[in-house]
């Protein structure tokens, strides 16, 4: 047989994966083969394969009886809409896509040619774990896996799918990237499994229940995006890509955009003349942002703040938005984790964060306070604060007390803040605050209900609304919510070569 039929057979045992029996089982669950996701996330005709001809090292325990081309896992780069993309795909038809001391070399390969080209970085996860007949070097290529994502950090946008298991040491990987997708019903992720859990502490769960995609998008918050497929979730990584750089050191693509009547009506009457009746911010955003434009993020998680990703004239920028629906839209442990992570991902990536204001306070109770609200509201306040991308700020309602501060106010560095006449900008509400200032004079009146609400109109007449903030200049201006398009639009027009120049240091030591 010549050399060039040798290559054709040998590229042809590596296209065959495994096993095939397996593949057609996965199609019936829905599962894709670990080449048929690469191809739909790919342009067609750009993927290059790297390493397809590896093998493992490995003779022990028959090891040397079963020796597939690739190895468990299909690398390379291409291009997702245009744009060059690396990616890595786990082949769970090859000992359940379980990591070797090579398919480790085949991955920290893609994230070094990530890295050093400043391009995004794709993990299609499906795999049973380590590699056991190996031993510690299994392990070791988890490690060496780690330490490029950490690497890899905040220099190109890493994002992963999980499209099967993902157990033990295997879930630190995609826990060090920026977004994690899984898909329900099939993909579940966690430290350790059913079995252990039903040994050591003799709790009895499903893996579904421990570690599937629901759990994660709404308990734990792991997962950024639950998906009810594989074929919507490669949908959801390109959608994701569209709004995100190449790399640290560029700007997110910008679309085309024509400026017409950028004045929206329709939000002078979205805030309910009742304070405390809720409205959804959410319909802010979309009369805001450009059309079908706003990808949330985390939308099943601490639901109480809304984050996510849209355009405003055709560029890319992140949004952060107290939700009034979901507990008055409070801060607490987790919205204010949620929304700390995303702030420092824009700012990483150069993608300018607008944060829309509704905000009555922390949440009070001795959950909160026994979870951290200390440290974990440090951390939305941390990452503002430090974030150096143009940041502008809309109060539509109240925002009061430390949350005040917190919401990107302009003594944290925010460099346009806007608000709504409607906006309530005090220490506490008027009825909290006229208990405790008119505390003796409502005691000694003849009807203390009647006192109570005189004062309570004395307050809100003082405090409670935007211009005594904007006599300080804690506030740019007093727009009108039709107005907040157009004011966006020219706000972060001014502010996109802004340059902030910030102490030497090492690292900054965050609030964990």
């Amino acid at each position: 047989m010549d050399k060039l039929s040798i290559l054709k057979q040998k590229k042809q045992e590596a296209l065959k994966g495994g096993g095939e029996k397996r593949i057609d089982a996965q199609h019936n669950k829905g599962k894709l083969s670990a080449r048929e996701r690469v191809q739909l996330l790919m342009d067609e005709g750009s993927f290059e394969e790297i390493g397809m001809l590896v093998r493992h090292r490995s003779h022990d325990f028959g090891m040397e009886k079963e020796v597939y081309s690739g190895d468990g896992v299909v690398t390379g780069f291409g291009t997702v809409n245009g744009r060059l993309t690396y990616v890595f795909s786990q082949d769970f038809t090859v000992f359940g896509g379980s990591l070797s001391e090579t398919q480790a070399e085949k991955i920290v390969k893609i994230l070094e040619l990530a890295m050093q080209n400043g391009a995004p970085v794709i993990g299609l996860n499906d795999s049973g774990g380590a590699r056991i007949q190996e031993g510690v070097v299994s392990l070791g290529g988890y490690a060496d896996i780690f330490y490029r994502n950490v690497k890899a950090s905040g220099v190109v946008p890493q994002i992963s799918a999980i499209m099967g298991p993902c157990a033990g040491g295997a879930v630190y990987s995609p826990a060090l990237t920026d977004f994690i997708l899984m898909v329900e019903n099939t993909s579940y992720m966690f430290v350790t499994g059913p079995n252990v859990l039903k040994t050591v502490t003799h709790e009895n769960v499903t893996s579904e229940e421990l570690g599937g995609a629901h759990t994660h998008a709404t308990k734990s918050g792991v997962t950024h995006f639950a998906c009810a497929n594989e074929v919507e979730c490669i949908e959801h990584i390109k959608k994701l890509l569209s709004f995100m750089p190449q790399n640290c050191e560029e700007d997110a693509p910008c679309y085309e955009y024509t400026t017409t009547d950028e004045h929206r009506p329709g939000l002078n009457n979205i805030i309910p003349e009742n304070p405390n009746q809720p409205y959804d911010i959410k319909e802010v955003i979309a009369e805001i942002t450009d059309s079908d434009s706003f990808l949330e993020v985390q939308r099943e998680y601490a639901e109480n703040i809304v984050v996510g990703f849209a355009r405003l004239g055709g560029r890319s920028i992140g949004i952060v938005a107290n939700q009034p629906t979901y507990l008055a839209g409070v801060l607490d442990n987790n919205s204010s984790i949620k929304s700390a992570r995303f702030v420092r991902f824009c700012d990483a990536f150069n993608i300018p964060l607008l944060v829309i204001v509704d905000v009555p306070g922390f949440l009070p109770g001795t959950d909160q306070e026994w979870n951290g609200i200390i440290i974990n509201g440090a951390k939305l306040l941390y990452a503002l604060s430090e974030a150096t991308v143009p940041k502008i700020t809309v109060i539509t309602r109240k925002a009061y007390g430390g949350a005040y501060d917190v919401m990107n106010s302009k003594h944290i560095g925010a460099d346009l803040n806007f608000a709504w006449p409607s906006a309530e900008i005090a220490v506490l509400g008027a009825k909290g605050a006229a208990e405790i200032i008119f505390k003796k004079e409502i005691s000694e009146a003849a009807d203390p209900a009647a006192k109570l609400k005189e004062k309570e109109a004395e307050y809100v007449e003082k405090f409670a609304n935007p211009y005594s903030a904007a006599a300080r200049g804690f506030i740019d201006e007093v727009i009108e919510p039709s107005e907040t398009r157009m004011k966006l639009l020219k706000g972060f027009k001014m502010l996109e070569n802004k340059v902030a120049h910030m102490p030497k240091r090492k690292h900054s030591n965050m609030p964990l």
